[in-house]
């Protein structure tokens, strides 16, 4: 029998963060799905979490889990993808370290995603866009910090990884407003940036203030870096605000992402170019681009002008006679 936590901490501790280079968000969320794998696991096979054993860890139990996930926890089918994807790395890893364990590896890597509904990509109109920008009161430290944040996420199309992991050093104000951006897989873009965001964050960075230790370049109240979950508090707060000026908010649910959404719209819509979209975005396939087009309503509007209707003979429709139809409906 091979111990399986000698493994999954190298995986976790180097394969991931060194090996891979991946992000912390990702090696966060890995290690959360291997947290509920074994919770599961170790319930199921009636030993403690470090006394499971590789050999364990086979095709039925995984998909036991997978099953637990979607019944008990209810969880979505992306979701659940999601934590096969973690396993499945995992499993990659253990092929080449536990070459006995090979037979058991493929039929884990067996398991197939579950398909899923791909919906059209959620986006704010320039009106809602407008609202939110507008709703931080500027007579505050706050509310000019939220306007250069909120500002900065939409015009750059930034992950919420992207803006609150976002360094001081990577802003550059002169001679021409930039921003440099170390995005998902390690892929680094610099963008350049709107004077209207520009001037926010001039503004944002004469109340900054110096922070000891800290280098990125929003903080929360505390002075400590800005997290993932204090920019969607502060983006739904406003966004709630906004919703007094701009009632269609109310009918959204507005998130770090939407925002990304939202800028990768308004470039394929000035632009007309989805390979700008995609280098503005830092998106890795075009493929993943591609999913703006079912959004944007112009490039329908565009195909319904260009085509011509097929012609087809016109049909008089004459009403029916009044006991007719009386006597259709007995």
């Amino acid at each position: 029998m091979t111990a399986l936590a000698p493994h999954l901490t190298t995986y976790l501790r180097e394969r991931l963060p060194l090996q891979k280079g991946a992000s912390e968000h990702t090696c966060e969320t890995y290690a959360y799905a291997f947290q509920l794998l074994l919770t599961f696991a170790s319930s199921r096979c009636k030993v403690s979490p470090s006394q499971l054993q590789l050999e364990q860890l086979d095709a039925p139990l995984v998909l036991a889990f997978l099953a637990h996930l979607e019944a008990k926890r209810h969880n979505s089918a992306r979701t659940r993808n999601a934590r096969l994807a973690a396993i499945r790395s995992f499993m990659h890893f253990v092929e080449y370290r536990v070459p006995s364990a090979i037979e058991q590896v493929r039929r884990v890597l067996a398991i197939p995603a579950k398909r899923t509904t791909v919906p059209v990509v959620a986006h704010l109109s320039t009106t809602e866009m407008r609202a939110i920008l507008d709703a931080p009161d500027l007579a505050t430290r706050s509310g000019i910090r939220d306007r250069a944040m909120l500002h900065l996420c939409f015009a750059g199309g930034l992950r919420a990884s992207e803006l609150v992991g976002l360094p001081l050093a990577a802003i550059v104000l002169h001679p021409a407003p930039s921003v440099r951006i170390i995005g998902k897989g390690r892929r680094e873009r610099v963008l350049p940036l709107w004077k209207e965001t520009a001037a926010d964050l001039r503004a944002w960075l004469r109340v900054r203030g110096e922070t000891p230790g800290v280098l990125e370049l929003f903080t929360n109240a505390r002075g400590q870096p800005m997290t993932r979950a204090g920019l969607a508090y502060v983006l739904r707060h406003h966004a709630v605000a906004a919703a007094d000026r701009c009632a269609s908010l109310s009918r959204k649910h507005v998130s770090p992402h939407v925002l990304r959404h939202t800028c990768a719209l308004t470039i394929l819509q000035a632009t007309g170019d989805l390979r700008k979209v995609s280098l503005w975005l830092g998106h890795a396939d075009m493929q993943t681009t591609m999913a703006y087009l079912r959004a944007d309503p112009s490039e329908k509007l565009a195909t319904v002008t260009a085509v011509v209707p097929m012609p087809g003979r016109r049909i008089r429709l004459r009403a029916p006679d009044k006991l007719i139809a009386s006597l259709h409906r007995r």
